[in-house]
């Protein structure tokens, strides 16, 4: 199996290992030090090697960061990890609502006098430190720099990841690795640039045509590269992960220990992400950097015919899988049947595709109260039995050859209650609304959001995560500019793929997440031909049975049921051929209209 269900959160051994910490920091003389959940590459999954955020605190969240200081220790979590958080630190930890509260307000309510912070400048973006930085001036807080201080006292930190990369092919890519690296290039000598840096993995194996497995979950190999203006690309990579392969001629191989004399030789205006550039580069390109971005962001983020027909392939094969498993589970009695069974089962089916590389994220299956624990993942110390009455939420994907995936279902088990059934339909509501939409263009996903959640607010309800974030092609299923969330400013165009994934949570009792993958497409042309602007639509990607078990048909509008039924249809329509005669027979009865 990919997956595994060992605990790895411990927050039993979270006091012996901040005091080590704070034993350090009475060694060099500082007042606190920074723990980021990052890398040097700045990406959103990290090695094991880099887990130090965990291995200090407990907290195995994807997100978050722990201020250690020598009388407080502040552990930085967003909305979806507020309930996780809770069962995984030691209360030497404090939890802290994060962005609500900010790094430098909390810096500046425990250190009224002053004191001094260390940092790895390789493992915070050099926009972070500039915001810290000028939020504490004046207050006699001083950032400094420093080598990291949890690798002094983890004396059994994994070695970094040396898994060898290998090519995607072209076809699968849409475009040859040539033809984007003189794209991009040319995109910098129209803005007067010399070169770029890039730090993010999935850019640079988007660019190359590459993929690896530095990273669980993630084919992505660690490395650095600067794109010239001229078409050169330079890459920094450990030798070990480029063995017999073929690099296009434009490309120059380099160790990654040469990365920054590299960027320190650079002559001219140089293009970087400041969002994700670590300090460390940022301090040696001074002010020769321009903060126009990772030139790989949008064109990524954009993707071509052939990467988006790959995606819909293999969300149909993802999607039988999916449907493989829920007649599976619609067969087993309540009470015999746990939150590994069902996570197991599913890997199973999804396995017999020969193109699956790895599933695209830990399964989330929660039951009862795990579902409100918003990332939950399932340990032997955590299993629990599916019972009569309960819910399940079921949120996995696959990485295959051609596309990821990312899927989200809830299933009742047995007889489902009437709250429950309600918060679902509105969940599904939100779900449908932002599936229909028609915007115009230009549109951000910070201005598309609430469409989502207006059936949830106007029963006094909502969610702690974003309603949608971007996704790959066979790449990270996390993946930026794009998003459909409160914080996104970035405009919404052709060929981005994203998730729309309303949900409800009630603490102690149940969760609910649907979640399908959208594509943004032009709009169709209306009949009325009223139309005075260019508009946009989306395109489902996803296909498997919605639970309509949960769905109380009187809650809906014609529309909804409309749509409701045809998406059913098309369910069947794509995903039965691919069934078991017996999981078949089942997609019938699940996608009969209501």
């Amino acid at each position: 199996m990919f997956q595994t269900f060992d605990v790895t959160a411990r927050p039993e051994q979270g006091p012996d290992r901040l005091a080590a910490l704070r034993a350090q920091l009475e060694t060099e003389g500082y007042d606190g030090f920074l723990i980021p959940r990052a890398d040097a590459h700045q990406g959103e999954y990290v090695a094991a090697h880099d887990e130090r955020l965990s291995w200090l605190t407990g907290f195995t969240g994807s997100a978050g960061f722990c201020a250690a200081l020598r009388q407080v220790a502040g552990v930085f979590i967003d909305g979806r990890y507020r309930t996780q958080v809770k069962e995984q630190v030691a209360d030497v930890y404090t939890p802290v609502p994060w962005p609500e509260i900010t790094l430098g307000d909390w810096l500046l309510d425990h250190l009224p006098e002053g004191g001094t912070i260390a940092y790895d400048p390789w493992l915070h973006a050099a926009q972070e430190i500039r915001d810290l930085t000028t939020r504490l001036d004046g207050s006699g807080i001083t950032l400094v720099e420093t080598d990291n201080l949890i690798d002094r006292i983890w004396q059994d930190q994994p070695a970094p990841p040396m898994q060898p990369a290998v090519p995607h092919p072209d076809e699968i890519a849409g475009e040859s690795a040539a033809d984007k690296i003189n794209r991009l290039a040319a995109d910098l000598r129209r803005a007067g640039q010399a070169a770029a840096v890039i730090t993010l993995p999935d850019s640079i194996m988007w660019l190359l045509n590459l993929r690896g497995s530095d990273i669980p979950r993630n084919p992505v190999a660690h490395g650095f590269a600067i794109l010239h203006a001229d078409g050169r690309v330079d890459l920094f990579m450990a030798a070990a992960k480029l063995t017999d392969l073929r690099l296009d001629p434009s490309v120059s191989r380099h160790a990654p220990e040469t990365f920054l004399d590299a960027v320190a030789r650079l002559d001219g205006k140089i293009a970087g992400d400041i969002r994700s550039l670590p300090q460390a580069v940022a301090k040696v390109l001074g002010p020769q950097l321009v903060a126009s971005g990772d030139p790989c962001a949008l064109p990524k983020a954009r993707k071509n015919a052939a990467e988006i027909a790959g995606s819909a392939a293999a969300h149909e094969r993802d999607g039988a899988a999916v449907a493989e498993t829920l007649a599976w589970l619609d067969a087993q009695t309540p009470g015999t049947v746990t939150e590994i069974d069902v996570v197991k089962t599913l890997e199973g089916f999804r396995a017999a595709d020969p193109s699956l590389r790895d599933i695209s994220f830990e399964t989330i299956s929660g039951t009862g109260p795990h579902g409100a624990v918003i990332h939950y993942r399932v340990t032997e110390d955590t299993n629990a039995t599916l019972q009569d009455g309960h819910l399940l939420v079921l949120d996995s994907g696959g990485q295959y050859l051609d596309g990821t995936t990312d899927i989200t279902r809830t299933i009742a088990i047995g007889t489902p209650g009437r709250a429950e059934a309600e918060a679902f339909t509105r969940v599904l509501q939100g779900m449908i609304a932002m599936s229909r939409l028609r915007w115009p263009e230009g549109r951000t996903g910070r201005e598309l959001e609430a469409i989502g959640r207006l059936p949830l607010w106007m029963a006094g309800q909502d969610f702690n995560h974003g309603l949608g974030h971007g996704v790959g092609a066979f790449l990270s299923v996390h993946e930026g500019p794009q998003g459909l969330s409160r914080l996104n400013t970035v405009p919404l165009e052709p060929g981005m793929i994203l998730s729309n994934e309303p949900g409800y949570y009630r603490e102690g009792a149940f969760g609910i997440r649907i979640e399908n993958l959208l594509v943004v497409e032009t709009a169709p042309a209306l009949d009325t031909g009223d139309a005075d602007r260019k508009m946009l639509s989306w395109r489902t990607l996803t296909f498997a049975p919605i639970d309509r078990r949960l769905v109380v048909p009187e809650m809906l509008s014609p529309g909804e049921r409309d749509w409701l039924n045809s998406y059913h249809a098309e369910v069947y329509h794509k995903i039965a051929p691919r069934l078991s005669a017996s999981a078949a027979k089942w997609l019938d009865a699940a996608c009969a209209p209501l």
